[in-house]
């Protein structure tokens, strides 16, 4: 039932996002053109979003348990350091250079354009090589007792 619900929210995040335009580099790219043609349409939908997302983040905190899992995985950390900044920046450099975020465009990857799977593909290199350059595990690690068992930690 987990992997339907994960499926169906998928299709309908990726619906949204196609609907909403942001599987459109160009789009994208013309909202964060503040100095030039903008186009403010993305913030009526990141909007639209927040006023969805903050009521519902408020109700599901209050929840003894999901719906669908044993417990809730939340972030252990909530400092401010140097790589979660770095991230970030590169993050907004990325998405201002090309008009993509990881979501939009793992979802333009049903167009099989030539520019969005050099992109995701880019992702996926830079994400294996962060996790190398790291000694970060290619297994997932999940405070969910049922999200399976990550090999322990050689380092």
């Amino acid at each position: 039932m987990r992997m339907v619900a994960a499926l169906a929210c998928g299709i309908i995040f990726g619906f949204g996002l196609a609907i909403s335009g942001m599987m459109n580099p160009a789009k994208v790219i013309g909202f964060l053109d503040v100095a030039g043609d903008w186009d403010p349409t993305l913030a009526f939908v990141m909007g639209g979003a927040l006023l969805v997302t903050i009521p519902a983040y408020r109700v599901i905190l209050k929840r003894r348990r999901p719906v669908l899992a044993s417990g809730l995985s939340l972030p252990a950390e909530e400092k401010l350091d140097v790589p979660l900044i770095w991230g970030s920046a590169l993050f907004g450099v990325g998405w201002g250079l090309v008009g993509f975020c990881p979501g939009p465009a793992v979802a333009a990857t049903v167009t099989a354009l030539p520019p969005v799977l050099g992109f995701v593909a880019a992702m996926i290199a830079g994400m294996a090589l962060h996790a190398w350059l790291s000694g970060e595990h290619t297994g997932r690690k999940s405070s969910s007792p049922d999200a399976g068992v990550a090999a322990p930690d050689p380092r």
